[in-house]
């Protein structure tokens, strides 16, 4: 039987199950997600097999840096975001929503999740990533390829990129073999519950939540925080996202990235490196064996390993070689490094 994400309630309305705002959404009417939408007593992916973005990327610009490590990942996105944020660098599709993306997607051709494999597998992908929007509010279309990919031989991984606000229904979903989701990288944004309040438009205890659940199933998990200065950048707040990670498991790869000018967020500076490096070095100071730092040409995107400092892959932006690592080891001293490598 098809798992369906969303209930009736006793108003007669629609409660949609497919992400952490629970919208109760009326008949005729979009979820805030501008893309989920009640149609006669059901709720509608509007997005379904019509994607705005379709790309052969590296898995490191997801990034991903303990999965599949070197390999191509086929990436897929739609129309329509769950949060609102200020700061966000894919804004000309997030923001389409609601009417607009209705009578938008009718434009977009048709790929079906079929065809999406397909692509896949033509361009010789090792796994398969919902990305570039928040992949909890296409449920129906990633749950569809996700199958998908599993019946391949050899299997197609599967990867989220996003916000962390997925569903527990939809987690409970994502752990059962057949429709799996093996690695995924959560947007940690701040640790300030009013940053996701005014500036996402979201709940910060609500994706801490998230992110735990993730890590429960056993779905491999990185952590990427966007150093916006002023807004997320204070070494105290640094430390409580340290903090919060190293509580999860000191294993978790931390990606600080450097904020550039976008959006709603036109007047703020762009991060430095200075203030990356920092970061790195808050997190490995909190016992973090894994804290990489993004959008800059600075040393900090290496692996190395947290017993010997052997350097184990070497990256040059999205360029990764493999060392020192053989099925998961240091070939120095045989630690074992978290992640998924082959």
């Amino acid at each position: 039987m098809e798992k369906v994400f969303f209930k009736k309630e006793k108003s007669g309305n629609i409660r949609c199950l497919a992400c952490r705002h629970n919208c109760i959404i009326p008949e005729n009417r979009f979820g805030l997600c501008g893309a989920r939408k009640n149609i006669e007593g059901k709720i509608i992916l509007l997005t379904h097999s019509k994607p705005c973005s379709l790309h052969i990327d590296p898995i490191e610009k997801k990034p991903l840096f303990h999965y599949l490590p070197g390999s191509t990942v086929a990436s897929i996105g739609f129309f329509g975001c769950n949060f609102r944020c200020d700061f966000c660098q894919n804004y000309d599709i997030s923001c389409m929503r609601g009417k607009l993306l209705e009578e938008q997607v009718k434009k977009i051709e048709t790929v079906s999740p079929k065809e999406f494999i397909s692509f896949a597998k033509k361009s010789s992908a090792k796994s398969i990533a919902i990305t570039y929007n928040e992949p909890a509010i296409s449920v129906e279309y990633n749950i569809d390829a996700i199958k998908l990919a599993k019946k391949q031989k050899p299997k197609l991984g599967t990867v989220y990129v996003s916000n962390g606000y997925a569903s527990e229904e939809q987690i409970t979903e994502l752990k059962k073999s057949k429709t799996r989701l093996d690695a995924t990288n959560i947007d940690l944004k701040s640790f300030n519950a009013d940053f996701y309040r005014k500036i996402c438009g979201a709940e910060l205890e609500k994706v801490l939540k998230c992110i735990k659940d993730f890590y429960k199933t056993g779905t491999w998990i990185e952590l990427t925080t966007l150093l916006i200065p002023g807004k997320n950048d204070s070494g105290e707040e640094l430390e409580q996202i340290a903090d919060f990670i190293h509580s999860i498991d000191k294993n978790i790869p931390w990606h600080v990235s450097a904020f550039f000018p976008t959006h709603r967020m036109n007047n703020v500076r762009p991060a430095s490196s200075e203030e990356i490096m920092r970061a790195v070095r808050i997190g490995k100071e909190t016992g973090l064996n894994f804290v990489y730092g993004g959008n800059i040409r600075a040393g900090n995107e290496n692996t190395y390993c947290p017993k010997c400092n052997t350097l184990l892959i070497k990256r040059d932006g999205f360029n990764a070689q493999v060392l020192e690592l053989n099925k998961g080891k240091c070939i120095r001293c045989g630690e074992k490094i978290k992640g998924i490598f082959d």
